[in-house]
């Protein structure tokens, strides 16, 4: 295979890559994927694959988030993926989780979300506990299984878009028009450098500029339930992680209960969140650990804290445990980090494990930037000359 006469190069096959692949196919461009690896085997194909829209800041990240959304409906039907959840189902355990919901429910960002008690909540989903005092249902979100979704859409890019893909080759620097790898140098008009927790290799001194960090989260699969989740859903702990929630006037006051019932959760950032896929499964989590090398061990005991308050919200009996991981994730940058190395290079994260919520709505942001588009519905003319103006793509 020639490694010359590509219009653009994205460095990365994770999702983040995938969704720039695509956004460069659709402009007409001759596109080709490079990574060291064989196939996706980070935080893309590790994650719970939930394209979240609520829990995303107002303004461009939310905006980001129901783009992102409405593409993946296209990625989905043209590639033959499985729409495994829709919607959201954030849990009120406690009267301040409950307050905050209904100030999140009156907000510019809960249109279509509605507050559900009693018989309503225990019909939507039987397998709650009943001592709840509510929870706010979004119908915005949808799931997929990233260990099926990620690979297949590689494939559909291959196959449908005429994708070319570079497996298993190391890129060691990149120039203008000029990317040095483990085969050769490789020629490209434009280049996007996707490079997910590998923070080192390329632009290290932008990754340490921007206070870019790693967060660790613990992961676990357990076995059919032999009930079904109607939504993926959430914890009242990750009301106070989730940035959509954060001007919710009743925060403090929760952050002080949950502190003087729960220090330990907040101390390892636990926000249990459960998804289900076809086969009855469930994905949950999550802890967060964030500093410049998270260690690669799971310890016992916070896996327990997360069962045990997912036991709180949901019916789970013995939870049986069929398998653990653990998901590195890009933390900081609010959402997204993008910066424009050179003329034609453009450096892009979605951080803080938002990337099935904002990957391909920002690779479109990245290709009307590269190519001088105009940009796309979602972004306002005024974000992208603030985004110019502090020296980002």
């Amino acid at each position: 295979m020639s490694l010359s006469g590509f219009d653009c190069l994205i460095v990365g096959r994770g999702l983040l890559g995938l969704a720039h692949a695509l956004a460069a196919a659709r402009q007409g461009l001759r596109v080709a994927v490079i990574d060291r690896e064989a196939r996706a085997v980070g935080a893309s194909v590790r994650e719970f694959g939930l394209v979240d829209v609520v829990g995303q800041a107002p303004g461009l990240p939310w905006r980001r988030a129901r783009r992102t959304r409405e593409l993946w409906g296209e990625v989905t039907a043209q590639a033959g993926i499985r729409v495994e959840q829709r919607g959201l189902l954030a849990i009120a355990r406690r009267r301040e989780s409950l307050a905050m919901l209904e100030e999140f429910a009156d907000g510019p960002t809960a249109p279509g979300c509605r507050l559900l008690r009693g018989k309503a909540l225990a019909a939507l989903a039987p397998p709650l506990r009943r001592r709840l005092h509510g929870a706010l249902y979004s119908p915005h979100e949808l799931r997929v299984d990233s260990r099926a979704a990620v690979p297949r859409i590689a494939a559909w890019l291959a196959a449908a878009h005429d994708v070319q893909f570079l497996p298993r080759a190391a890129v060691h620097a990149v120039a203008q028009g000029r990317v040095e790898t483990s085969r050769g140098p490789i020629a490209a008009a434009h280049v996007v450098v996707c490079p997910g927790p590998d923070l080192t290799t390329l632009f290290a001194d932008l990754h340490a500029a921007a206070g870019l960090a790693l967060c660790k989260r613990h992961m676990l699969r357990l076995a059919a339930p032999g009930w079904r989740l109607p939504a993926p859903l959430i914890s009242d702990l990750g009301l106070l992680r989730l940035p959509g929630f954060a001007d919710c006037p009743s925060l403090p006051a929760l952050r002080g209960r949950i502190a003087a019932e729960q220090a330990s959760f907040l101390a390892d950032g636990i926000h249990p969140l459960a998804v289900q896929s076809s086969d009855g499964t469930l994905v949950v989590g999550t802890s967060h650990k964030t500093e410049a090398s998270p260690d690669p061990f799971q310890p016992q005991d916070v896996d327990d804290r997360i069962l045990d308050e997912l036991g709180a919200v949901l019916d789970l009996a013995t939870p049986v445990v069929i398998e653990r991981w653990i998901s590195l994730h890009v933390a900081g940058g609010q959402g997204a980090f993008t910066a424009a190395p050179l003329p034609q290079v453009r450096l892009v994260h979605a951080s803080d494990a938002s990337e099935a919520s904002t990957a391909f709505a920002l690779a479109e942001e990245t290709l009307a930037d590269l190519l001088g588009l105009p940009p796309p519905p979602h972004v306002t003319g005024e974000e992208v000359r603030a985004r110019h103006q502090d020296g980002v793509a």
